[in-house]
């Protein structure tokens, strides 16, 4: 199933390096790496029209060719050149910037499966027909395992996670996953919550944000 397209070496090594070197918490971004699951694209700004088309367009590609027959998965992984040194502040806004202007230039139809008010705890951000798990990285980030080697933004369908469910192994592979991030960063991530138990908008960024946090993004 691989699709993988021509990568900008240096940018994907150095990706590479950090969920596989680096022993990532994540074990399902290790196994995609190591099987070279891993569609990897770079990007000069996070924020230009220019990245929001060009990315709109890997994505919708990214999307037409996946096999959803198949259990094998296929991350989407969106690096951006450039400036690497920001906030959690400034991070968590550029990167809900960029999903607007991608959802403002989407011409599909929001997924039916998940919703589409960014405070419903069956919210998922929708891109081409299909609901995502939108993962925000960049080194200045308070949760070691989102210290990315440069400004990330990782597309994980929602498909893949209701997939791990049928095949019996989603419970298995969270509690793992959350087990090691917090043997890495010795506390619990406060943002985790199961999707439907409250609003995975808040998990997006990596910063922490508290009950009054408003998500800036509106269909």
């Amino acid at each position: 199933m691989n699709n993988t397209p021509q990568r900008p070496n240096k940018m994907f090594c150095d990706f590479k390096d950090f969920v596989i070197k680096q022993d990532h918490p994540c074990i399902m971004a290790q196994t995609v790496f190591k099987m070279d699951e891993v569609e990897f694209h770079s990007y000069p700004n996070i924020t230009s029209a220019e990245t929001t088309k060009n990315l709109l367009k890997d994505l919708e590609e990214y999307v037409q060719a996946y096999d959803f027959e198949s259990n094998e998965f296929l991350t989407f992984i969106a690096g951006f050149e450039g400036q690497r040194d920001y906030s959690e502040e400034e991070f968590e806004a550029l990167l809900w910037q960029q999903l607007q202007m991608l959802h403002e230039a989407d011409h599909y139809e929001w997924d039916a499966d998940v919703n589409d008010d960014s405070s419903s705890d069956e919210f998922s951000f929708s891109l081409i027909g299909k609901a995502f798990y939108v993962v925000g990285m960049h080194p200045n980030s308070s949760r070691i395992a989102r210290q990315s080697p440069f400004p990330t933004i990782v597309f994980n369908l929602h498909w893949q996670f209701e997939k791990l469910r049928q095949m019996g192994s989603y419970e298995t592979v969270r509690d793992r996953i959350r087990e090691r991030d917090e043997e890495l960063q010795g506390s619990m991530n406060p943002m985790l919550s199961d999707f439907g138990k409250g609003s995975e908008a808040k998990q997006y960024s990596g910063k922490k944000v508290d009950d009054n946090w408003k998500c800036p993004f509106h269909k």
